[in-house]
């Protein structure tokens, strides 16, 4: 009789139990979707990679980091800087084309 009224003891703390985790897992999902989809896009990018390759990978594409962009070469550069000069003549744009050649911010 004791074994009886313990399984019928769990089967409705049970019933009343389980509709506060249904709430609280409801609530979860939304929080954890945007997490999950990360991690689901950066496994399939990961490829076949492993060990600390893998690791790396892992870590910049779940942090959102853009990769670093690839330094101009000094051809693109005098590309862009001629361009941004178009309008100007002489010494302003000696000085100007020093300044953007050398990367460094104009006053």
């Amino acid at each position: 009789m004791k074994i009886q009224s313990a399984i019928a003891t769990l089967v409705l703390s049970s019933v009343f139990v389980s509709p506060v985790f249904a709430q609280t897992a409801a609530s979860a999902p939304a929080m954890a979707n945007s997490q999950q989809s990360k991690m689901t896009d950066c496994n399939k990018q990961a490829g076949d990679k492993k060990g600390d390759d893998r690791k790396a990978f892992m870590k910049t594409c779940l942090s959102n980091k853009p990769a670093a962009a690839a330094p101009m070469s000094q051809q693109d550069k005098m590309k862009a800087c001629n361009t941004q000069a178009a309008d100007k003549k002489g010494d302003d744009r000696k000085a100007f084309m020093k300044t953007c050649l050398s990367n460094k911010p104009a006053n």
